[in-house]
């Protein structure tokens, strides 16, 4: 399982069309929106998609202006040492 946060900065006026086009990528919500155009999004890994490729896809909405990772977590690594 991996989990990660990541912070969206955008013009204030285009949170509405982010906010819409976040959620179509698999695994990502919405956590919180501070109506001064940043944006906090959760990005969760799933059966069929990737936390990087959904990464990939928030970098490529329209009028994101910057992404940035604040928080990563993964128990990768402690499954393997139950192996």
């Amino acid at each position: 399982m991996k989990i990660v946060s990541l912070v969206l900065k955008f013009m204030p006026e285009h949170a509405d069309a982010i906010k819409t086009a976040v959620e179509t990528v698999p695994g990502a919500s919405v956590a919180a929106d501070s109506g001064n155009g940043r944006m906090i999004v959760l990005l969760e890994d799933g059966p069929d998609y990737a936390v990087p490729d959904s990464i990939l896809q928030v970098h490529q909405i329209p009028q994101v202006m910057s992404v940035t990772l604040s928080y990563e977590y993964s128990d990768e690594a402690h499954a393997l040492e139950e192996n």
